[in-house]
């Protein structure tokens, strides 16, 4: 399962079922009182709140190579390469605007490249991939490092179908991120319109991970309108552990 009515799955674990996390049409939602908020180590005794992960997979064994890629990444510092893609589809590009302040949130301690391109192929170093997509083509020719994040924006990529299946609209599932390799991931489970707040923020999902968050601290961190997302992963990796 990955959506409870009008909510994801994680936002009614994390926040209860609040239909203030909801939107008709394109609307704004409730804010996230953990976004861009660093200080906060202890979510549900500051703020109230469980920030939740789905461990998605669709089969025990694909589970536990998720779980095994994240224990893998723990405290590795690893190298690798953050790819910023600005897509062709202008509906769902709007996250390469800030791709420079992402850059520079990151600093010269961490290798960003930002491509003007519709897929990623045969790079050896992912660390990070981002980009805005109804489908990404040439995951699977492309090597993730443990504890690798990836996402794509686009309106349903939060349905997470089995077996390689598209969802409503055609569109591709957040799951087919995990299947290739990465360990963490994030998709919309109903219409959200491409409104910026209802996706991570790749500057600061890098930046809060990279300063030793867990993955799950990381990625909810990054995004202001969770409500209509679904995050996805092993939510303990933590490749810059302290």
């Amino acid at each position: 399962p990955y959506r409870v009515g009008c909510l994801s799955i994680t936002t009614a674990f994390a926040f209860g079922y609040d239909t203030r996390h909801c939107a008709e049409g394109c609307r704004f939602t409730r804010i996230n009182p953990f976004f861009a908020n660093g200080s906060v180590r202890r979510p549900w005794d500051a703020l109230g709140i469980r920030p939740t992960m789905l461990l998605a997979a669709a089969s025990p064994d694909q589970a536990r190579r998720l779980i095994g890629r994240g224990l893998a990444a723990d405290g590795t510092r690893p190298p690798g390469t953050a790819y910023l893609l600005s897509s062709s589809d202008p509906a769902r590009n709007g996250r390469a605007l800030g791709y420079d302040r992402a850059r520079a949130a990151v600093g010269e301690g961490f290798r960003v490249q930002i491509l003007k391109a519709d897929a990623l192929r045969n790079a050896r170093d992912v660390m990070f991939y981002f980009t805005g997509l109804a489908t990404v083509q040439e995951l699977n020719s492309n090597r993730f490092r443990p504890g690798a994040v990836a996402d794509h924006l686009t309106s349903y990529g939060g349905q997470l179908t089995p077996g390689g299946e598209p969802t409503e609209a055609g569109q591709m599932s957040a799951l087919r991120w995990l299947e290739a390799g990465a360990t963490g991931s994030y998709g919309t489970v109903v219409e959200p319109c491409s409104i910026p707040a209802k996706f991570p923020d790749p500057a600061l999902l890098m930046l809060f991970y990279r300063r030793g968050d867990t993955l799950i601290e990381a990625y909810w961190r990054s995004v202001a309108m969770p409500g209509q997302g679904v995050f996805i992963g092993e939510p303990l990796a933590r490749p810059w552990r302290r």
